[in-house]
């Protein structure tokens, strides 16, 4: 119990609080925010669409939890869109005040053989933010199934100036694995520089949390559990760790 409690603990301070979806408004975002008990942890970020970001700035400040950082998403979800687009969406989301940028890399593209073309979005994106903006890319790596894909989109992503590589949109059949997972983080591992990670997608529970904790702590090392290296993308997460932690609570 108490490894669960520690995790729960933990995994409520990595996380990004995601809500999107198609039905959003800016009351879903005020609702999300509003789930937020400081009392039991505050989440690192909430992940909101570029539409929505300025009611998470407000709700957040509201709440006194201007601290919290406020990612949005970009070329989402199918990675398809064209690069002047997505250009242009990442330049509207920092002007609405984004603290980090999830970009899908195209990984269809990717699939199809085209390096160049995943390079050029990362590099890119990544010459838009300024220091102050994290870039996380979205590889989708249920889409591209073999570890050799996974490796090689992560390799990628570091290249191109990525801040975090991420497992997946949360938006097709097959989301973050634990699989993919170790595939990521053995090759973040070997990169020159520090880059975190993002396991998004059907990381529903505490325990399904954990066993992304364990792993990331076998590859990277304890001091890789922080929020600037390593991030939950979820949702419904924050229920299962609230419910764990108010039972301690009272």
């Amino acid at each position: 119990m108490t490894t669960k409690l520690t995790d729960a603990a933990l995994a409520v301070q990595l996380m990004d609080l995601t809500s999107l979806n198609d039905n959003d408004s800016a009351a879903t975002i005020e609702a999300l925010v509003a789930s937020i008990k400081p009392s039991l942890g505050i989440p690192a970020a909430v992940c909101v669409y570029s539409e929505f970001v300025d009611d998470a700035k407000l709700a957040l400040a509201e709440r006194e939890l201007s601290h919290v950082k406020v990612a949005t998403v970009t070329n989402f979800p199918l990675g398809d869109s064209e690069l002047s687009e997505v250009i242009n969406e990442t330049l509207i989301a920092i002007e609405r005040g984004a603290d980090e940028i999830d970009l899908v890399l195209p990984y269809q593209a990717l699939i199809a053989g085209d390096e160049a073309t995943a390079l050029e979005y990362v590099r890119a994106s990544k010459g838009l933010c300024p220091e102050h903006v994290k870039l996380k890319v979205i590889i989708e790596s249920g889409e591209l199934k073999t570890p050799a894909l996974i490796k090689q989109a992560t390799e990628l992503a570091i290249a191109g100036g990525a801040d975090f590589v991420k497992t997946s949109t949360g938006k097709v059949a097959i989301n973050a694995t634990l699989e993919a997972t170790e595939v990521m983080l053995s090759t973040i591992k070997q990169s020159p520089r520090v880059v975190g990670f993002k396991a998004s997608g059907g990381v529903k529970t505490v325990m399904d949390a954990s066993n992304y904790l364990q792993l990331a702590v076998c590859i990277m090392g304890e001091g890789y559990l922080n929020p600037s290296t390593f991030r939950f993308g979820a949702s419904s997460l924050l229920s299962d760790i609230y419910a764990i932690l108010n039972d301690v609570s009272q």
